[in-house]
């Protein structure tokens, strides 16, 4: 038998009032009468109801979060950080995942939104049009977490992509590289075909290097594509001698698909990868990697979110977290 708030004020001879106010944490209880009404849902193992909380406060407390892939290492540092913001905010999450499929992703949010949740942390590939209608719409606050938006119109916390590509191939031609490669996810993600494309063309340009379309690659984030990109590279007349990659696990393959042929890094090819996980530091050599501060970007994505749910002002809704290049032994 399911024990309500009536069998606590019952038990503990107290208002249903006084005993909402307890376990709301509300200040203004005596505490005699405070201890009197914990030891009751003590003894009776009361659990508030968030539901009927949630239609008395028209808040649910929950928050959901959208992400593309639960299982990669990337995504779950982000949604580290901002589990633990949740929870400091006293905050519940419901994680959905939603394999980078935009018509799941259309779905999960009407999910979520049908679940009552206060706000929603959003992350995926490519934000379409028909996403940003959804989430005007949306008649709670979105946030974007490592996601972009080109018009600005929805708060999102991010690098400067661009820029930390630039970095990474400008190091690679300060040390005489002039083919220079580029391996990346999907050209249709704006942070892929838009952000570090472009930041790869301005390195080369300003270094005088020419552009040549058989040095950029495209995977798919796996390991496996890692693999298959520098495979295609090696098809090449010419070889690059330094490889941007554009997440750690395609830079994994990269590296380990040179050794399976014979090549050594960094003596043959220097390898400079991006996104800074934890893979970085399991392979031989380590990676060398442009740092995108993950648990920093969940965690201020979700703070961002708790500002816009409790109707806090918000100075800057659209945030660029600082970046760096962590040297390890995959360049010279």
């Amino acid at each position: 038998m399911n024990v309500t708030i009536y069998d606590v004020a019952r038990e503990a001879n107290v208002s249903m009032a006084t005993v909402s106010r307890v376990v709301n944490g509300n200040p203004n209880v005596k505490p005699a009468t405070r201890k009197k009404v914990n030891d009751v849902i003590e003894r009776l193992g009361y659990r508030p109801n968030a539901v009927a909380r949630g239609l008395a406060s028209k808040k649910t407390t929950t928050v959901g979060v959208i992400i593309p892939d639960i299982s990669s290492i990337f995504f779950a540092e982000l949604a580290r950080g901002i589990e633990d913001i949740a929870t400091m905010y006293k905050y519940n999450i419901i994680l959905s995942n939603s394999d980078q499929n935009k018509d799941k992703e259309l779905h999960l949010l009407n999910t979520m939104l049908g679940k009552q949740v206060d706000g929603i942390v959003f992350m995926g590939g490519n934000i379409t049009s028909e996403h940003v209608d959804e989430f005007e719409k949306s008649p709670v606050p979105i946030v974007l977490a490592g996601s972009i938006e080109e018009s600005g119109k929805i708060p999102s916390v991010n690098i400067d992509y661009e820029q930390g590509t630039y970095d990474a191939v400008i190091e690679f031609v300060e040390r005489g590289h002039k083919q220079i490669a580029f391996v990346t996810g999907p050209l249709h993600e704006p942070i892929n075909g838009e952000k570090k494309l472009m930041g790869y063309k301005r390195a080369l340009e300003q270094a005088e290097i020419p552009y040549r379309e058989d040095f950029v690659v495209e995977g798919d984030y796996t390991y496996d594509s890692g693999i298959e990109a520098f495979e295609k590279l090696m098809e090449n007349n010419e070889k690059p001698t330094a490889i941007f990659v554009g997440t750690d696990e395609m830079a994994l393959g990269v590296i380990h698909g040179a050794e399976d042929k014979g090549y050594e890094i960094p003596k043959d090819f220097e390898v400079i990868s991006s996104d800074n996980t934890r893979l970085a530091l399991m392979v031989r050599p380590q990676l060398t990697s442009v740092v995108q501060p993950l648990y920093d970007i969940g965690a201020v994505a979700m703070r961002l979110l708790t500002k816009y749910m409790n109707k806090e002002t918000v100075d800057d809704s659209i945030v660029v977290l600082p970046h760096r290049i962590e040297h390890r032994q995959s360049t010279r």
